[in-house]
């Protein structure tokens, strides 16, 4: 596999140096701008988010996997839009403190963009929606005729999940529109329009991609193209499902943690201290039965 790769391809095909140097002025915008800059505060979790974010895209841009993804393996190009779309955006989203989306999404009209691209709704039919389209075999068998198209193709489904993930992470509480109970219906329904998609590839036995077909031998000799079909389908649900119930989980989690933190600070409301002795007072809300 690696000298059939290396005999037709130049090493800047196969690693892309380019996406490096992309890579390297985000890390140094981000500490220079973000990290080291003293209004605003990153934790270790979100510099480990940031790096963890940068090398996953990496792996799948500036790789021999890109090429593979593109001319022999279907399976290859689905871990592309998997790893871009439910591993990158999330963790360099969370990677970036609220207080500069705060700092730079103060214009009305920034606001009035991210309120109607926003739109919890909207985003959960247009990326689910346009990513199950561009997934169809005939669909996708054009646009990958069409290197223009599909360049641009992917520009829009990344702009959309952007959208879709700052509904589900909610980075700005104060522009939220949607309650923990709301983001949790709307994670469900998002894993739920990928699975029809995601279930053709995996039961479908009849080849879909004929330019993956044609060249598939060369890469993989024993690998077949019905293989190669359900190994996206089952990548896709994969890293799909796994993103979002690991939101799901977190959201969970800060639910509960303001809940309990809304308790303690209503009991102490009714709590004084004299002289060392904890004096509770009535709840005037809740009067004591008689």
């Amino acid at each position: 596999m690696w000298e059939l790769l290396i005999n037709n391809y130049s090493l800047y095909t196969l690693f892309k140096p380019h996406w490096i140097v992309i890579a390297v002025l985000l890390t140094y915008f981000y500490y220079k701008k973000i990290v080291n800059s003293p209004a605003f505060h990153v934790t270790s979790k979100q510099r480990k988010y940031f790096f963890i974010g940068i090398l996953a895209f990496l792996l799948v841009t500036s790789t021999p996997i890109n090429v593979i993804g593109i001319d022999y393996l279907f399976s290859a190009y689905v871990l592309q839009l998997a790893v871009q779309f439910f591993v990158v955006i999330p963790l360099l989203m969370l990677s970036i403190p609220r207080q500069f989306f705060r700092q730079n999404i103060w214009d009305y009209r920034v606001r009035f963009i991210i309120h109607v691209a926003g739109h919890p709704w909207l985003t959960l039919f247009m990326f689910n929606g346009l990513l199950s389209i561009f997934l169809i075999p005939g669909v996708h068998n054009f646009f990958h005729e069409h290197l223009i198209l599909m360049a641009i193709a992917h520009f829009i489904l990344f702009i959309h999940a952007i959208f879709m993930w700052w509904v589900i992470i909610n980075p700005l509480p104060e522009m939220t529109r949607l309650t923990y109970i709301l983001r949790a219906g709307y994670i469900f329904f998002a894993s739920a329009f990928l699975i029809p998609i995601g279930f053709f590839y995996i039961v479908v036995q009849k080849v879909q991609f004929p330019v993956y077909e044609a060249v598939m031998t060369n890469l993989l000799p024993r690998f077949t193209p019905i293989y190669d079909q359900q190994l996206a389908g089952a990548t896709l649900k994969l890293f799909q499902l796994g993103s979002y119930i690991i939101a799901l989980l977190f959201i969970l989690i800060i639910w509960r943690q303001n809940e309990e933190e809304k308790g303690d600070i209503e009991n102490t409301k009714h709590i004084r201290y004299m002289r060392g002795v904890v004096v509770h007072l009535p709840n005037k809300d809740n009067p004591p039965k008689r």
